[in-house]
């Protein structure tokens, strides 16, 4: 991982900044105020946009302090970030996190998630206990079974801890459109708190059965790849942002993205990943002012669709 020197690192975070509130029309997150779902199943409300870390927080877990990635955990928190998202299947991303926490202030807010990816009631004890213990939390806020994996062993234990006090919340996730009828079967019949499956302005098949089932039987939804891994940025390259995405405080493209996603009803929380600190205060700028009612969002994806 790439190294700063205090004096660089701050110097970064101010230029960040600067370019954000400098930029035409770019707002800061601190400008408009934070927007907040509640989670169905016992109304805790919770900041709308997340922070994943797939590939991006699976780097060397030495010394954390003097990066960017710091900065950019620091500047997560400091707009108002709760919601971290991980799993073992990410390499070092919960050994950083871990370490990062430990480092980062202002984080009060923290709502911790991770995943059991493994086969096995034990196998899957084993790795959530040391999930646990590398990010360095007594009470997981969140765990899920990644992708399925082996679901009917590991609720059963989920079900065990949430009682037992040892997480708050039990969910399931997806990331592949090809599950999403056995996903669909899950949350019909078994009692859920959370899921999380992909879902963006290109890619709306959630819209056909998951996000309904999610509003109907009162789970909460953490969206995935909001940004289609990148390609949503190809199909808007060298366009101009829309004058009228300021009617819902939008300045950006990435918060374009995010705020659609953020928009459906049953959305709870969008977790981007990044390793950018320009891109995460961009991201955190989406979770705050205004969302997009159902009759922008239609013009969203008209707009989209004629480029």
């Amino acid at each position: 991982m790439l190294k700063l020197s205090r004096r660089t690192l701050l110097k970064n975070v101010c230029a960040a900044a600067a370019l954000l509130n400098l930029s035409p029309g770019v707002l800061l997150a601190a400008d408009r105020a934070r927007i907040m779902k509640k989670i169905p199943k016992t109304g805790e409300a919770l900041a709308v946009m997340g922070l994943g870390t797939s590939g991006t927080f699976d780097v060397d877990a030495g010394d954390l302090g003097e990066t960017e990635l710091y900065a950019l955990m620091q500047a997560f928190f400091d707009n108002g970030g709760q919601l971290i998202d991980s799993s073992p299947m990410y390499g070092n991303a919960e050994t950083v996190i871990g370490k990062l926490l430990k480092q980062t202030r202002n984080k009060g807010g923290l709502f911790a998630a991770t995943k059991v990816w493994t086969d096995g009631k034990e196998a899957g004890i084993a790795q959530m206990n040391a999930s646990m213990n590398k990010m360095g939390v007594s009470v997981m806020d969140l765990m899920q079974i990644h992708n399925l994996r082996d679901w009917r062993t590991h609720l059963q234990t989920l079900r065990d801890w949430k009682d037992q006090g040892k997480i708050r919340y039990i969910g399931i996730t997806t990331s592949h459109g090809r599950a999403h009828a056995e996903l669909e079967a899950v949350m019909q019949s078994e009692p859920l708190d959370f899921v999380q499956f992909s879902y963006n302005i290109e890619d709306r098949a959630a819209e056909r059965r998951l996000l309904p089932i999610a509003l109907d039987r009162g789970i909460a939804v953490l969206i995935n790849r909001p940004f289609q891994r990148g390609g949503l940025f190809g199909a808007v390259r060298g366009k101009a942002l829309p004058g009228w995405a300021a009617e819902f405080d939008c300045a950006s493209w990435g918060q374009f993205f995010l705020k659609f996603a953020a928009s459906h009803p049953a959305a709870t929380c969008v977790i981007p990943a990044t390793a950018k600190l320009k891109h995460m205060l961009d991201n955190m700028a989406a979770g705050h002012g205004r969302l997009p009612d159902e009759t922008m969002r239609r013009r969203m994806i008209q707009y989209m669709e004629s480029l």
